[in-house]
């Protein structure tokens, strides 16, 4: 887990000096919408929040399916394993006195 943080650390850092390093304004325009004066790094910024979205929603919607799919195999699993050890389980006699 530390080197997690150290990871998340790192890249924080990374994005602060490319924010101070890239403040210079540029405009920016997509299809009928224009913005002066924009900061370079945050129109890089943006564009990486935006992609990571675009990845991030098909992947939740994998990881939700993949989970759902484990918790039926499980199931079905549990069900098995129960025919199977009455399967093997010793007949009982039915007149235990006689």
């Amino acid at each position: 887990m530390k080197v997690g943080y150290l990871v998340v650390a790192v890249v924080a850092a990374a994005v602060a000096v490319f924010a101070l390093q890239n403040s210079d304004a540029t405009h920016v325009r997509f299809l009928v919408w224009s913005v002066d004066a924009v900061p370079l790094a945050a129109v890089v910024l943006a564009a990486l929040a935006v992609g990571l979205m675009v990845t991030g929603v098909p992947l939740a919607i994998q990881r939700w399916r993949l989970r759902a799919r484990n918790r039926a195999l499980q199931a079905r699993l549990v069900a098995l394993e129960e025919t199977a050890a009455k399967r093997d389980e010793p007949p009982r006699s039915s007149a235990a006195g006689h």
